[in-house]
This record gives C-alpha cells, structure tokens and sequence, in this order.
C-alpha cells in the first residue's frame, strides 16, 4: 500500500520508469564492453569507461533510494537526471571513437524520453544539449584502434553495432511510450472517475439542501394529522370502526416527526462520526426500521466466532442502510434474509431478496444518479446509500443468485483502533 501511494506523487513513476531503464543500459554497457574486450580484442582506455558505468551505478542506487521518499519528483530534477545519462553516453563514446561509433543514435533516447515527461522547455533544453554533443565529437573524440581482422571485418563490425544500437534504442523507445500511454489512460480513467464523483456529490448536496428545507416545512402538516388523528381517536365511532388502523397512523406520524426532528437537530453537525458495535448497530437499524415498515418480514442470522467490532457510524449511514433494506422488501415477495457477519478487517452484510433478479444493465447502473427499476422510483435510495457507504471507506455489490432474487453485498471496513 505505501509503495502504492508513492507511486501516484508527482514525478514519482517517470523517475521509477528511468531507473528501470537505466539499469537495463548499465547491462547492456557491461555487455557490449565486455564483448568489445573479449572477442574483438580492441584497445580502449578501460579505466574511465568502467569508472563511468559505476558512477552511473551509483546515481542509478541514490535515485532508486530517493524513490522511498515521500517528497514529489520536479521536472528539474527528472531534467538532471537525464543529464548525468547524456554526461555518462559522452564519456563513453568520447574513449570508443566519437561519432564514427555506431552506438551514436543513442543520444535520441533522452531526447525521446524528454519530450514524452517533461515540458516543452526542458525538451528543447535537453534536444540542445543532445546536439551539442554529438556535434563535439565529430571533432573531439580518441578514435579506435584498428580491429585486428582482416578484410571487410571492421566495417560488418560497424554496420552490427549500428543495428544492436538500433534496436536498444527501439526497445527503449516502444518501452518508454507504452508506459506513458499506460499512464496517460489510467489518468484519464481517474479524471473521468472523479468527474462522476464531483458530480454526484454535486447532486447530493443539493437533495441535501432542498431535503433540510422540506424537514422544516413537512413539519407543520405532520402536526395538523396528530391533532386530527387524536380527535378521532376520542371519536367513539371512530374508534370502534378504525381503531387499528389510527394507531398505526399515529405510529407512523410519530415516526415521521421523529425523522424530521433528527435531521434538523443534525443539520448542523452533519460530519460527526461516532463508534459503535457492528451488533449494536444492526439492531438499532432493524428496530427502528420495522417501526417504519410494521409491515416488511425479515429473517436475520449473525455469524461470527470473534467480538463484535467497532464501526465508524455517522448519520446518514443508518439511513442509507434501511434504503438497502427497503429495496430488498420492495422487490421480494417473501421474507428477506439478512446475514451479517464480521472479521478483523471488515463488517459484511448480506441482504437476500426473493425478486425477479436484476438485469445485467441494472447491475451496471445500480447507484448511479437517478437510475431505478421500480416503477415511479426515482433512483435516489440507492445513489445516497452508495455515496455514503464510499465516503466511510465501504462498498455496495448487487448479485443474482443463482436460486433467483438478488443479494446486496454491503462491506464496511472496522475502526482502527476498535482492536
């Protein structure tokens, strides 16, 4: 997970992708120069060259270390260290020839990376200094001793070290660029990921503003049906012929009003999170949900050897979970079965409903704003209970069974410091 998380800094993946690649040239440098002494049997001044490749070793080591750090990567800094490459190339081909050395066309390799990770500023920095010096060892370089083959030998030896040098530079390339392409996708993938997120945020507080501005207003029409609704409950004849139903009506009333009270005296403190049992929770939830749907069977089965955990709970989690139970009582036409069970790391709860199942595009779309398959729903229930659930570090999965109806797979991490 830290190494995750260092990796999305800025400047952090472009310096990791450059010391991979500065690795496979220090390889490939040992490679070549070894093949150079050992079967072409050439006369280099191997001290500064193998000097070179280990001073290249090292800053290679220092970045690698500096990769651990939590600080962000500067385009300078990613400048420079494309500098020390074209400082090492130099040297190197500076002792092996100048520009008659075939491995030349490396110096496009920083260019190309330049240009795909830094700003065009430092493009055209590196591009000039590329140049440079490549056009100071057209004059200034220690030529190479004559290869001790007869013939055509020196210039097949030539053209081979051409083609090898291309095809480094071409794996090089193609690496580098998939890479970045890889890269540039995911960024888009996340800007298009937050953009949603913005937006239904967006959408959220605004349900949030006109619902705070409905509490108030519905509170006054709820008063008026208790009046009436305990006038009739003095009325004699009222009372024998409805007694029943003025009671769940009153019931429901008071419920309402409770509702109503609950989120106006939160309104204020909307970000409060507070500690509680995942047991405890699940049996306030259940409780207070059968007050409002008298109605709604259920079957609940917790199952788990340890102590229940500590979950973070704030208001509108106890909210967006009824919204799960009612969608499950809405589709099923039995019984839901709710099975909650609990680890170290996470509380889940499982909701079974016996419906028809979902629909391979409702299971895409399930929490997105206003989508919904029941008829005359507006598909907020879920969009709020999705929204919560993410926002305390949880998920929602909706599944068909393969017995038929459907299972929402709820997962909520446990409090850190519950243990």
């Amino acid at each position: 997970m830290h190494n995750t998380i260092l990796s999305s800094l800025p400047g952090h993946g472009q310096l990791s992708r450059l010391v991979t690649l500065r690795n496979l040239a220090i390889t490939a440098q040992l490679v070549i120069l070894a093949t150079v002494w050992k079967f072409l049997e050439l006369e280099l001044d191997w001290q500064p060259m193998l000097l070179t490749v280990a001073g290249l070793a090292i800053i290679n080591l220092l970045s690698w270390l500096r990769l651990r750090s939590d600080r962000s990567v500067s385009n300078t800094e990613l400048f420079a260290q494309l500098c020390f490459d074209v400082l090492a190339l130099t040297i190197l081909l500076y002792i092996g020839g100048g520009s008659t050395n075939p491995f030349i066309s490396l110096y496009l390799l920083p260019l190309v990376i330049a240009a795909a990770t830094l700003p065009s500023a430092y493009t055209w920095g590196m591009a000039a200094i590329t140049v440079a010096c490549y056009s100071l060892l057209m004059v200034y370089y220690i030529p190479l001793p004559q290869i001790h083959q007869h013939g055509d030998d020196a210039f097949n030896v030539h053209v081979f070290g051409m083609w090898l040098g291309f095809v480094i530079s071409a794996v090089v390339v193609a690496y580098f660029v998939v890479r970045m392409a890889h890269a540039v996708r995911s960024r888009d993938e996340a800007l298009v990921r937050v953009r949603e997120e913005i937006l239904r945020n967006e959408r959220i507080v605004a349900l949030g503003t006109q619902a705070a501005g409905a509490a108030h207003e519905l509170g006054t029409p709820l008063s008026t049906m208790a009046v009436v609704i305990g006038e009739l409950q003095r009325d004699t004849a009222a009372q024998k012929t409805f007694g029943n139903e003025l009671s769940i009506l009153e019931e429901q009333v008071r419920g309402c009003k409770r509702i109503l009270d609950k989120i106006l005296a939160n309104a204020q403190d909307i970000a409060a999170v507070s500690l509680l049992s995942a047991d405890k929770l699940v049996e306030e939830i259940l409780d207070e949900w059968q007050l409002l749907r008298p109605t709604a069977q259920y079957q609940h089965h917790a199952d788990s050897s340890l102590p229940a955990p500590l979950i973070n709970v704030d208001i509108t989690l106890r909210a967006a979970l009824m919204n799960l139970l009612n969608n499950a009582v809405d589709a099923s036409t039995q019984p839901i079965k709710i099975h909650t069970r609990w680890s170290s790391e996470n509380f889940m709860m499982e909701i079974h409903d016996h419906g028809k199942g979902l629909s391979e595009e409702a299971i895409a779309k399930a929490g997105s704003a206003f989508f919904t398959t029941k008829s005359g729903g507006r598909g907020l229930g879920l969009l709020l209970a999705n929204a919560t659930i993410e926002r305390l570090g949880g998920t929602v999965r909706l599944l068909n069974r393969s017995e038929g109806g459907a299972t929402t797979l709820l997962t909520l991490p446990v409090a850190k410091h519950s243990s």
